[in-house]
């Protein structure tokens, strides 16, 4: 699955929870419940992977940690979409930026 159409699966349950949140609460998420609901999600995945590396006891294993890894990017693809930001060209920005600052005076290490 390519990001085009992650995103676009991203979207359509950002509409469905819209919708449930409408019915059974009154109102959607504004964009600040989405980034507390994302922090949420980020202190879950951090117990998790203390339960990974043995250092913490929780339920789940590594469906778990794979859950929640899931529920991180859905947020982070829905949180680029309420701030307008375009994910795919800031990352490949981003990339190229740190790669350009690892490598700087160094020759570049040639693929295994």
């Amino acid at each position: 699955m390519d990001l085009d159409e992650l995103k676009h699966q991203a979207l359509r349950i950002h509409t469905l929870y819209d919708r449930h949140n409408q019915r059974e609460r009154g109102r959607t998420w504004t964009r600040t419940d989405f980034m507390l609901g994302f922090m949420g999600d980020v202190g879950d995945l951090a117990k998790l992977v203390m339960a990974e590396e043995g250092t913490r006891a929780m339920p789940g294993g590594r469906a778990a940690l794979e859950h929640e890894l899931a529920d991180c990017l859905w947020s982070v693809i829905v949180l680029a979409h309420l701030y307008g930001a375009d994910l795919e060209h800031a990352f490949t920005r981003t990339m190229a930026e740190l790669e350009e600052k690892l490598t700087k005076g160094h020759p570049r290490e040639s693929p295994a």
